[in-house]
């Protein structure tokens, strides 16, 4: 019986002893300067039970794990989307340790902290319910673990993945983390003692501080480009700068969250090709090499890295890709050392620099290495490519200033040495300005009296349209005036024959007759003069006063008179009258004179067209039509015919003087330049054209209404 009670005894103390080697204790020494991971004998299950928060619930069936990352033991997940995992702990801490003792707890989901079946801390929200889970990135944050000395007390974990759609792949996938810590560490200023979540803070701290210069650059960059347009470069970096600070706010607005959302890591992602490829487009134009296969391969790249951020997170892309492009980067620099060596070596330096140290931190993302004071340095290391271009400007901008400087005194120089040569040149010249002048004004005096000739000339060619179309019109008031006298005159000798007679009936009868002769021989001689008075008036010279005028019987008269005056000279001629007057426009204030010298120069103009279409096809009916329109605005005049139309490159140039596409000797060149005036100048109108080619011309009077 004693030997039985001897192996019970033996073995319960065996069992003490295994229990307490399960003990983490924590001593003085444990924390010293330093965050410690609870990494060893945890015991884990699946599933959930409020119960197992109780240090009485015998776990010793759970299974052991010693591991950083709880969930993620020989990097397999244990509890995927949606499962919740239990992980329990026993600890302590021993006489030595006077400091209160803090916890940190780095994870991708959410969980429950408790403290011998005590809840001590939430950190997002666990349900076995997806839709109600609410996952946290929790590393920011810091909470007392409230242990006794010399007591054993069991940490309990309640956790569950994030929930996330997007990316499929997530860098950060079952991580949990707990580490531990002093108090004193996490209040004490020596810079020694640097925690991972000072580091951290040290990191968003330095992207602060590189925001700031990236976004003076902006400004000062884009300052430049306003002020000095011509050196597009600055634009393009103000743009890459813009980019950038972008992409730095998008980071620093990511960190003001502890909730991981997709959005946020997919604008990352986007910028993070977007600046680079900017960076890049100004390394081409600062070495003026043409954009071709290798810039848009390697935008290609970014595209398709975009995308690829539903699958895994831009962290890994961005350093994938920023390697990319400084080798890019490199071989620009390169190809360029012989014609700038200056930008190259700066570029070259900086480019090196870091593409060796994205090259450590992708292999440190992927696990190679493990530099956790690395993050420190990414921001500065973001800011190396922009900054080293921002130092290349300044130099270009000084380098060009210096030479500025050296070729402004050397012109200096020259104005020196030159102006004795200037003084002595001085006299000449103004003696030969006065020789030219002399000749000029005598040149000018001709011209002018040139022009005024030529001026004369075409209102000469004017009185001769409407000489010609007056002739025609008053040709036949003119022939019944002869037609009658004669008759009158052969009836007088009638008369006479009948008095020797002394047949007084039929003098009587002779005489009615030679009465009603004369008669219309006065009708049709006040038709002439009324003919005669009314095409002065408007052939006379002007006046420039306006009067009130009927602009649809001044178009008739002027389309009358133009036609008749090109049948006079051309017997064969002929052609489609057509006109469409507005009844309602009444009269308008304008200077007659002027204003028929237009419409007869139109008129004229369309005459000219149509015969010219005429000559060459026998076929072609020639119609010219006239129409008055009255607006809210315009009272138009519009003249149009059906000939060839004007080319556009003669389009252009028919309102300049002495322009002119007739024959020489047919034309002067300024029926349409002074029509322009007269309506422009003179009647505060516009004087517009449309032509189509083979169809016709329409020119339009605008007069204000």
């Amino acid at each position: 019986m004693k030997h039985i009670l001897y192996i019970i005894g033996f073995l319960l103390s065996l069992t003490v002893f295994s229990q307490q080697e399960k003990v983490l204790t924590i001593s003085d020494t444990t924390l010293v300067n330093r965050w410690a991971y609870l990494e060893s004998n945890w015991s884990y299950k699946k599933g959930d039970n409020i119960n197992w928060s109780d240090p009485k619930f015998d776990d010793s069936s759970w299974t052991k794990i010693s591991s950083k990352n709880l969930n993620k033991p020989n990097n397999k997940i244990i509890g995927g989307d949606n499962e919740i995992v239990w992980f329990r702990k026993l600890i302590k801490t021993d006489s030595t340790f006077n400091n209160p003792i803090v916890l940190n707890v780095y994870q991708a989901g959410a969980s429950e902290i408790y403290l011998d079946g005590k809840l001590i801390r939430t950190l997002g929200k666990v349900s076995s319910n997806p839709e109600e889970i609410e996952t946290i990135f929790s590393w920011k944050i810091v909470f007392h673990l409230p242990l006794e000395k010399n007591k054993a007390h069991l940490l309990a974990v309640r956790f569950v993945n994030s929930q996330r759609k997007y990316p499929k792949y997530f860098m950060n996938d079952g991580h949990i983390y707990i580490q531990a810590t002093s108090i004193h560490n996490i209040l004490t200023t020596d810079p020694r003692l640097v925690t991972p979540i000072k580091e951290t803070r040290n990191y968003y701290n330095n992207l602060y501080i590189v925001l700031g210069i990236v976004l003076f650059m902006f400004v000062l960059f884009l300052f430049l480009y306003i002020f000095f347009k011509r050196e597009k470069i600055n634009g393009y970096f103000a743009l890459t700068s813009l980019l950038y600070s972008c992409f730095l706010g998008a980071i620093l607005l990511e960190y003001k969250t502890n909730f991981y959302e997709f959005k946020y890591d997919f604008i990352i992602g986007i910028l993070n090709v977007l600046y680079p490829l900017a960076a890049l487009y100004c390394i081409y134009k600062i070495f003026n090499k043409r954009i071709g296969y290798f810039y848009w391969g390697i935008t290609a790249i970014g595209i398709l890295l975009i995308l690829s951020g539903f699958l895994v997170s831009s962290v890994y892309t961005g350093h994938i890709f920023g390697v990319i492009i400084l080798v890019e980067f490199l071989r620009i620099s390169s190809l360029s050392y012989k014609s700038d060596k200056i930008g190259a070596l700066i570029f070259l330096l900086t480019g090196v620099l870091n593409l060796i140290f994205w090259i450590i931190a992708t292999l440190h993302q992927l696990g190679y290495f493990d530099l956790p004071q690395l993050i420190y340095y990414v921001p500065f290391a973001y800011i190396l490519l922009p900054l080293s271009i921002a130092i290349y400007l300044g130099y270009f901008f000084g380098n060009r200033s210096q030479s500025l400087r050296l070729n402004l005194e050397r012109v200096q120089k020259l104005s020196k040495e030159k102006e004795s040569i200037l003084s002595e040149q001085k006299d000449t010249l103004e003696q030969q300005v006065k020789e030219r002048t002399s000749e000029l004004n005598q040149s000018l005096d001709d011209l002018k009296a040139t022009q005024s000739q030529l001026i004369q000339s075409e209102k000469m060619a004017s009185l001769g349209e409407l000489t010609a179309g007056i002739a025609h019109e008053i040709q036949n008031p003119l022939n019944f005036v002869n037609n009658f006298s004669e008759v009158s005159n052969e009836l007088i000798d009638e008369m006479n024959e009948e008095l020797d007679k002394g047949d007084l009936e039929e003098v009587k009868a002779i005489s009615l007759d030679i009465k009603q002769n004369l008669e219309k021989i006065n009708h049709h001689g006040k038709r002439a003069d009324n003919i005669v008075k009314g095409m002065l008036q408007h052939s006379r010279s002007s006046s420039g006063t306006k009067e009130p005028t009927d602009i649809n019987t001044l178009a008739d008269e002027y389309l009358r008179l133009a036609y008749h005056g090109l049948r006079a000279k051309d017997k064969s001629f002929n052609a489609e009258l057509i006109t469409n007057f507005d009844e309602s426009i009444g009269k308008v204030n304008i200077v007659p004179q002027d204003m028929g010298r237009v419409i007869l120069n139109l008129i004229t103009n369309a005459f000219y067209a149509v015969n010219e279409k005429k000559q060459r096809d026998v076929s072609f009916k020639p119609i010219v039509t006239v129409s008055t329109k009255k607006s809210d605005e315009y009272i138009t005049i519009s003249v149009s015919d059906n000939g060839d139309g004007i080319p556009e490159k003669v389009k252009e140039k028919i309102f300049q003087p002495f322009f002119t596409t007739k024959p020489t000797g047919q034309g002067t060149g300024l029926g349409l330049s002074m029509s322009y005036d007269i309506v422009t100048k003179g009647h505060d109108g516009k004087l517009k054209v449309e032509t189509t080619k083979n169809k016709g011309t329409a020119f339009f009077i605008e007069l204000p209404n």
